[in-house]
């Protein structure tokens, strides 16, 4: 086992914000190149089974976790997956299936707001435009962009906590606000990965670079990483080892 040694010097002040990425465009692809490396076809972790149930489980998961949506969720979306079966459920009933989650009266008040409002507006359906979306009640840019990308393939950057934390806290897509982080990330991504690139970055912050500590002994791009919270050891972790390895082939194939 790699042995650790100490925390990385830092590479920049660690509390100022960059105005630009610490990668190359190469160093970049290959970050990506490893993320499809090790997870070909990333998924989101929240259930659905229509694009309205989807747009309903990201609204609820705000200030949740997406095991605490999907277990108050189970049920609802078996008696109510469509915006006039919710309607016909009403408020309160809304209100006693998700109240094992954060905010659960706020939340149940726009899941039927919202639900009329695209019977209204758009025939029960959920339209494929950004604009549209975030004019439903109880959602967001964030929300927006994960019903584009999930359900309808757009190459969206949905920006939530963990993203945001890892374009700062790698350098990747360093910004303010979430809408700086998204936009940074936009330019940054290479195209050939731009579909999938929120599902990984969510996924490795989530799992591996943790707000608290990151696992950096399990992380697929340690040796191309320049965050100055990377921990150093005396050799790359063998999971990085690995993956650069099966990349690298695949990029001679």
């Amino acid at each position: 086992m790699a042995k650790q040694s100490k925390k990385s010097p830092s590479v920049d002040n660690p509390g100022k914000v960059l105005k630009r990425s610490r990668y190359t465009k190469a160093e970049t692809f290959a970050i990506f190149k490893r993320f499809h490396t090790d997870n070909p076809e990333p998924q989101g972790e929240l259930d659905y089974v229509n694009a309205y149930t989807l747009l309903v489980a990201v609204v609820l998961s705000a200030q949740a976790t997406d095991v605490g949506v999907n277990r108050a969720t189970r049920n609802l979306f078996q008696i109510a997956d469509t915006p006039e079966k919710m309607v016909a459920l009403g408020e309160d009933k809304v209100r006693e299936e998700i109240r094992t989650i954060g905010l659960y009266k706020n939340k149940a008040k726009n899941v039927i707001l919202l639900s009329e409002q695209l019977i209204r507006d758009h025939g029960g359906d959920v339209p494929e435009d950004r604009e549209a979306l975030e004019l439903l009640p109880g959602v967001g840019r964030k929300t927006a962009n994960v019903v584009l990308n999930i359900f309808f393939g757009h190459p969206t950057i949905a920006v939530d906590t963990h993203l945001f934390r890892l374009g700062n806290r790698i350098g990747l897509a360093p910004g303010k606000t979430p809408l700086d982080v998204e936009k940074a990330m936009e330019r940054a991504v290479p195209q050939e990965f731009a579909l999938h690139a929120h599902h990984w970055l969510i996924l490795h912050g989530r799992y591996i670079c943790k707000a608290r500590k990151p696992e950096c002994r399990r992380c697929v791009i340690y040796d191309l990483c320049k965050s100055p919270e990377r921990e150093v050891f005396d050799s790359i972790p063998e999971i990085a080892v690995r993956t650069r390895a099966l990349a690298e082939k695949d990029n001679n194939s």
